[in-house]
């Protein structure tokens, strides 16, 4: 901060002291600690209490906090080492480090065992301790920490939420879309939506001009009917996602946006409203004219009944306009997210089915709709039979499952010989003992190189998801036969309603299977390697009924043959990483569930060019000639908020690191980047003594002590300045960053692809 925000920050905590302390305008221990709620408020009490009185004074604790951002480098490490010598004596020893570093632990929510606490302790104090006299003195904690320069450089105080001043948020002078950055990586973006929009205005002006004897009313009504035609035939054309899929694998993957595709059929879909609102709105101002004409119909008879003729389908135009006006904006108001991710999700759902109505409606109301609509409707009725056709071939058992975790269902299923899918690909998969007629996507959590089964990890997050993991809690005996405790949490629904949902729906945002609303984005959450598929033993039994894999009581494992579907697979943006020279893979919490299937097939394939860059007629190396991977470097960053959410993943990241031990001593091809932000940074006084001794164990363990990896967790959120700029100095080809995460953090993440010039995809799944 410089000396401008210096002044405020102290401004505004002699504003936050005044509110705690009263009328005595003193702070006594027991306010002082209820404010800071950390062990940390005593030993920052008996530092800013200089007097001894037993009470901190606002000029006490402005005096304190002034030498401390304004300070010496001497004056700041005087502070620290008071706060870590507890009993006052003028050195620390090891029982002092030990209970310091225990509350470093807790404020940073690590969990860790007594003995590597032990461990932390005695290598941190090894290491400082250079005379072997049982305790650190000021001089020796000094030379430890010049040890750490970025902790030197960086040393801060960051008490609690009342002392740490309130972000200002600093507007640039241009905004980012005005950016030259900004059009450069959102080209194909910028060039569609500029080609959309010169589609609309053309068929506006042609439809316009041919009515224009007929008034400005009817000009506006003609122009926004060709519109509608054209927008509510574009609309189901973006949720194709069988045609969307096999695009990817095309050049047009290179010019269009097909990333993209859900937002801009919301888009679209408030085009459509618009359009329609004004169409209708056109109209009827025209009826209006037409009603005061002698001897014409009156308004109302223009508007609710076929004696005027009007359309082309017994005068009905005036009937079905109105139709479609009250299903599209009831779509529209079930679509907004007070609705849909309120608790409300099948109502969106259902309101969503009426695009069938609305079609009917659409070739009833406008002679000319069924022209535009009889090819993309052709191809939107081809996937829903290719859809059924492949639900009933593909009918798939469930091998072998596991229960993970953190909530966790690590399902393995029987693979198909002609199922083939791309790393990052996802599934709608149904199980009928779960739900007969409900259809959830779920990321396929195994490499396309992995042969026999395929992998999906599903935590629970909604009511379908609730219910898988109860199933498989539950004692053996139960089985698809007599699943009453299912019966009692399943919906009931109707008959047509059922069949409708079974035959014509297919798997898109525009027509979602039945679920809650935290069932909308459900995704993989972890890996556990098995020795083998597992299924060529699994029970032969009744459908449904499993039994626990002997052995192995730790795993939770049980083998079981339980039928299920699929739907898809189904492409995203991840699917050109192998095109890339220089992969980022950026996961923010369960973001981290698309780069499973990514990462383990990366290195298959690294491992096969390393092989088969010593023999070329290596059969493995043969297969990947039509598919040739062009990545020099993948850096893989995931970013949790705590301890707990490393289990997910954790065991594939060290499968990861000891394959490219083995493959490559040395190497550098994949860098994994952990980082945990409920951790406080290195260069918090709270925390600085840890992140210390966790470095030291570290090095001597040569394994992180947080996640058990060889990578280093790091405390704190990332500086993507730096590791941007890290990025870019390596130059080992063209970046493109791939992020699956919050939409806040997408945005920051965007921002600096823009600066820097790398290609950012995000998915949308």
């Amino acid at each position: 901060m410089d000396l401008d925000d210096d002044a405020k920050w102290l401004e505004w905590v002699a504003e936050q002291f005044e509110a705690i302390a009263g009328e005595d305008q003193e702070i006594d221990l027991e306010e002082f600690k209820s404010a800071l709620k950390s062990f940390f408020a005593e030993r920052f009490f008996a530092v800013f209490d200089a007097d001894g009185s037993g009470t901190i004074t606002l000029d006490e604790l402005l005096e304190a906090l002034k030498l401390l951002i304004r300070g010496s480098e001497t004056d700041k490490l005087r502070f620290l080492f008071q706060v870590y010598d507890v009993d006052g004596s003028g050195s620390i020893d090891s029982g002092e480090l030990r209970t310091v570093l225990k509350w470093c632990l807790k404020e940073s929510s690590i969990s860790l065992p007594e003995e590597k606490l032990d461990d932390l302790t005695r290598a941190l104090f090894e290491s400082a301790d250079a005379d072997n006299s049982g305790s650190i003195t000021f001089e020796e904690l000094r030379s430890e920490l010049e040890r750490f320069p970025e902790v030197m450089e960086n040393l801060t105080i960051s008490a609690a939420n009342w002392l740490k001043p309130p972000r200002a948020l600093r507007k640039n002078g241009r905004p980012r879309y005005l950016s030259p950055a900004y059009w450069q990586n959102n080209s194909s973006s910028l060039l569609f939506l500029g080609g959309y929009g010169c589609v609309n205005v053309l068929l506006f002006a042609c439809a316009a001009l041919r009515h224009a004897d007929a008034g400005v009313w009817m000009m506006l009504a003609r122009g926004c009917g060709q519109c509608l035609n054209f927008n509510c035939v574009f609309i189901v054309v973006l949720m194709l996602r069988r045609c969307l899929t096999w695009l990817r694998a095309t050049w047009a993957a290179g010019v269009l946006p097909l990333d993209q595709n859900v937002i801009l059929h919301q888009l679209v879909g408030y085009v459509v409203v618009v359009l329609t609102a004004v169409h209708t709105g056109a109209h009827v101002a025209n009826f209006a004219r037409m009603s005061q004409a002698k001897g014409s119909y009156r308004l109302w008879e223009y508007l609710f009944t076929t004696r005027p003729g009007i359309g082309w389908v017994y005068g009905t135009a005036s009937l079905s306009g109105l139709l479609l006006q009250l299903l599209i904006g009831l779509m529209l108001v079930c679509s907004c997210p007070f609705i849909r991710k309120s608790g409300h999700f099948e109502v969106f759902y259902w309101t969503h089915l009426s695009y069938i109505v609305i079609w009917a409606l659409l070739i009833a109301h406008g002679p000319n709709f069924w022209k535009w609509f009889v090819v993309p409707g052709f191809l939107f009725l081809l996937e829903k039979i290719v859809g059924v056709a492949l639900m009933h071939i593909r009918g798939l058992h469930i091998v072998e499952i596991s229960l993970l975790p953190s909530k966790v269902t690590h399902l393995v299923i029987r693979r198909p010989p002609f199922f083939h899918y791309k790393p990052g690909d996802y599934v709608y998969l149904n199980i009928p003992v779960i739900a007969k007629y409900e259809w959830h996507p779920f990321t396929i959590s195994s490499a396309p190189e992995q042969p026999g089964t395929i992998w999906l990890h599903i935590r629970s997050l909604g009511q379908w998801t609730n219910q898988l993991y109860e199933y498989f809690s539950r004692p053996c005996e139960l089985s698809n036969n007599n699943p009453d405790w299912l019966a009692r949490n399943q919906r009931k629904t109707g008959g047509s309603q059922k069949w409708l949902q079974k035959c014509l729906l297919g798997s898109s945002d525009l027509d979602l299977p039945v679920a809650t609303n935290e069932d909308e984005m459900i995704e993989i959450l972890s890996y556990t390697p098995t020795g083998s598929p597992g299924w060529e033993t699994a029970s032969t039994g009744i459908a449904g009924r499993c039994e626990e894999v002997s052995g192995k009581p730790d795993d939770n494992r049980q083998h079981c043959n339980i039928k299920c579907y699929m739907d898809g697979p189904y492409g995203t943006p991840t699917r050109g990483i192998f095109t890339s020279e220089h992969a980022v893979l950026i996961g923010a919490g369960i973001g981290v569930t698309p780069f499973a299937s990514i990462l383990q097939s990366i290195m298959y394939r690294y491992r096969t060019k390393q092989q088969t860059s010593f023999s070329q007629s290596d059969t493995q190396g043969k297969n990947l000639k039509n598919e040739e991977m062009k990545l020099r470097k993948v850096d893989f960053i995931w970013i949790n908020r705590d301890q707990k959410s490393f289990e997910w993943f954790v065991s594939l990241l060290t499968q990861l690191e000891t394959d490219q031990a083995e493959s490559d001593p040395g190497g550098r091809f994949l860098e994994m980047h952990l980082y945990m932000t409920s951790a406080l940074s290195k260069n918090d006084v709270k925390a600085v003594g840890l992140q210390m001794a966790l470095d030291l164990l570290a090095k001597k363990e040569k394994r992180d002590s947080i996640t058990g990896l060889k990578t280093r967790t790091q405390p704190g959120r990332p500086d993507w300045n730096q590791i941007f700029q890290k990025l870019a100095l390596e130059r080992r080809g063209k970046v493109h960053v791939f992020f699956c995460g919050s939409p806040a953090l997408a945005k920051v993440i965007r921002a600096h692809c823009e600066q820097f010039g790398f290609r950012f995809f995000k998915e949308h799944f």
